[in-house]
């Protein structure tokens, strides 16, 4: 008998080893493979705005939504002169669904932004080659206009309305459920029918 379970044990272990385990070696390798493969290029976005306490221009190139990791990002003045002083660099950060996002902050002055241009280049691995983008400074600053504050301010006055029904709703529920005053008669003398008769039982 011991013979017979050898013999199936080594049967058991010979499939698993030549059909089962390279099966989920393949799975693996694929996976793996698909993973390093993967390449998701980014979106980029240009915006301004004033620096607070100043007339300089905030510019700030937002790229996004790229994989792997990592990119390339740079102001370049003219074209040719890329720009390390006035730049301010954030760190590349993970979004929700697994790839990365970078933002690199341009300070410009009045004077240059009259006699220079400016564009944010970026390279990935994703891009047959690296990419120019020219900020535009007439192009609608991210201030003007004040629709994100409209839009604020219509969500605060929607959910204040919204909290006035609901408080409107249950007040009224609970004043036609409560019970009604219950007033009991009186007699001549002034005192209540109720006590005397339960002074009389």
């Amino acid at each position: 008998h011991k013979w017979d379970a050898d013999r199936a044990y080594m049967s058991y272990l010979k499939n698993y080893l030549e059909q089962i385990c390279i099966e989920w070696l393949q799975k693996y390798v694929q996976y793996g493979k698909e993973t390093l493969e993967r390449r998701v290029p980014p979106a980029v976005t240009l915006r301004h705005k004033k620096a607070r306490g100043s007339a300089d221009t905030e510019v700030v190139c937002h790229v996004t939504g790229f994989y792997p990791r990592a990119v390339e990002v740079t102001w370049v003045r003219d074209g040719q002169v890329q720009l390390e002083d006035r730049v301010q660099s954030g760190e590349v950060l993970p979004n929700q669904d697994g790839t990365y996002q970078l933002r690199k902050i341009l300070i410009v002055s009045p004077e240059e932004q009259g006699r220079h241009s400016y564009s944010c280049q970026v390279d990935h691995v994703s891009f047959t080659e690296r990419q120019n983008y020219i900020w535009d400074p007439n192009m609608r600053s991210s201030s003007d206009g004040g629709s994100p504050i409209g839009l604020i301010i219509g969500v605060i006055v929607g959910v204040l309305a919204l909290v006035g029904v609901i408080v409107g709703v249950v007040a009224w529920k609970k004043k036609q459920g409560a019970p009604k005053n219950y007033n009991p008669a009186r007699t001549n003398d002034g005192s209540d029918t109720s006590s005397d008769n339960s002074a009389k039982a």
